[in-house]
């Protein structure tokens, strides 16, 4: 056996190494779990949930007394809301990356745009949530 021939078989067992590692790494992140997917339903629901309830807290609380005099004053609720938000969006990009959608919609871009104030789209997020059997954790929309 050459030496050249060795080394193309070498060369060939690397490659096939290769395809076998990005096989299981790429299997790792399907959806083919249903316990996990399950996870992740719920765990998008449960800050879609939390998400609206203190984004709605902030649109229909008391106006800051210290507002009036000039002064823009944020409320802890705004900040809440603002957190939630981001945490929705990003647990919206894990149902996509896993294939968790349903319906023909885009949950991220959905997620987005409700959480940006967007009436239709926050329904849209929440029949997501009520198809997967969470309507326990989120608010009807409106």
């Amino acid at each position: 056996m050459s030496l050249q021939h060795s080394s193309g078989i070498a060369r060939a067992v690397g490659r096939a190494a290769v395809v076998v590692v990005a096989a299981v790494l790429m299997s790792s992140c399907s959806s083919d779990d249903p316990a996990q997917a399950r996870e992740r339903q719920r765990d998008y629901c449960t800050k879609l949930g939390t998400w609206q309830g203190t984004a709605h807290a902030t649109t229909t609380g008391e106006p800051d007394a210290d507002a009036g005099d000039g002064q823009s004053v944020q409320s802890p609720e705004f900040d809440n809301a603002g957190s939630a938000g981001h945490a929705v969006i990003e647990a919206s990009k894990g149902l996509d990356r896993a294939g968790l959608e349903h319906g023909g919609t885009d949950i991220v871009d959905d997620t987005v745009n409700a959480v940006g104030g967007d009436i239709g789209a926050e329904g849209r997020a929440v029949s997501y949530c009520d198809s997967s059997g969470f309507e326990t954790l989120v608010s009807s929309a409106g």
